[in-house]
């Protein structure tokens, strides 16, 4: 296995000579980040998320039971699996690293044997979890994001939006004359446009963080983070544009015999918390300047 397709293992503890061992058994199999304690293992679980944290629960400034509240309380590291690194033998401490989310405990003096089979069926939970939650977020015919994850990352970037002070753009895309499409050639070739449309979309948004996703039906949406409506407008042309260049037949030839999307876009500055009011505000903006361009004859883009 090569080094990149490897699962990352973080290793947090104030002995050198404990890091050394747990190292020397775990790196032939994973990629191992060790940190001195619990507030480098915040840092480092943040910048460079693991598949698993093997965490010492005493260690000074920051022990291991205020390292993993912390990590449990955050949304970016709150998955990751914890297994705490303890001398301890009590049954209260054990407790209490279950009680703050940890999966698990590894005994000193360590056991090669017993550390390599903990850590991997960890590792094979946080695999499958990882897969559950990939495949729950997936729309099935056209294999991008569902509605379910873009309204989980609407929250997320409107948020972020709010704290750095930047703009936040929607776009809401809709296939044009897409009933005649299937009435004409039937859902199998419906559902290969949906797909053919969907990847094209996938395929243009490339920027880190922007976001496209199927919202339902033969509508698409887009979340355009740190974008204001003049650098939206260029994205949502150039989806305009790819899709045509698609050149897939349509049997209505209106506004060209090809399958063709039309755009609305809202652009806003977020302020305050996020509230379902705020996604609700954004969308219907979007919602009416899409009514706009598909009024207007369709193919097109339309702002606020």
């Amino acid at each position: 296995m090569q080094e990149k397709d490897k699962q990352k293992i973080l290793i947090a503890d104030d002995e050198r000579f404990n890091l050394n061992i747990l190292v020397d058994i775990l790196k032939s199999d994973y990629k191992v980040i060790v940190a001195k304690d619990g507030k480098q293992a915040l840092e480092r679980a943040m910048s460079n998320p693991p598949d698993l944290i093997l965490l010492d629960i005493m260690m000074p400034e920051m022990d291991g039971y205020e390292a993993c509240r912390n990590l449990k309380e955050n949304e970016q590291t709150k998955d990751i699996p914890v297994i705490f690194i303890t001398a301890m033998k009590e049954e209260g401490n054990e407790v209490k690293g279950f009680d703050l989310g940890a999966v698990d405990y590894i005994t000193k003096p360590f056991q090669a044997a017993i550390v390599m089979a903990r850590v991997k069926t960890q590792l094979k939970m946080k695999w499958q979890a990882d897969m559950l939650r990939k495949m729950a977020s997936i729309d099935g015919l056209t294999e991008i994001p569902n509605r379910q994850k873009f309204e989980e990352v609407f929250d997320r970037e409107w948020r972020r939006a709010v704290r750095k002070k930047t703009p936040l753009s929607v776009l809401l895309m809709d296939i044009d004359f897409f009933k005649q499409y299937n009435d004409a050639y039937g859902h199998g070739r419906g559902d290969k446009c949906l797909k053919a449309v969907a990847q094209a979309l996938a395929g243009t948004i490339r920027s880190p963080g922007d976001f496209v996703a199927r919202y339902g039906g033969e509508e698409f949406i887009a979340v355009l983070p740190d974008t204001d409506i003049s650098g939206a407008m260029t994205i949502a042309e150039t989806i305009r544009s790819n899709v045509e260049l698609l050149k897939i037949s349509h049997a209505q030839p209106v506004p060209l015999d090809y399958v063709t999307i039309s755009i609305g876009l809202s652009s806003v500055f977020p302020s305050g918390g996020f509230s379902d009011a705020a996604l609700v505000s954004v969308l219907a903006a979007a919602d009416e300047m899409l009514y706009k361009a598909k009024a207007a004859g369709r193919n097109q883009v339309q702002c606020r």
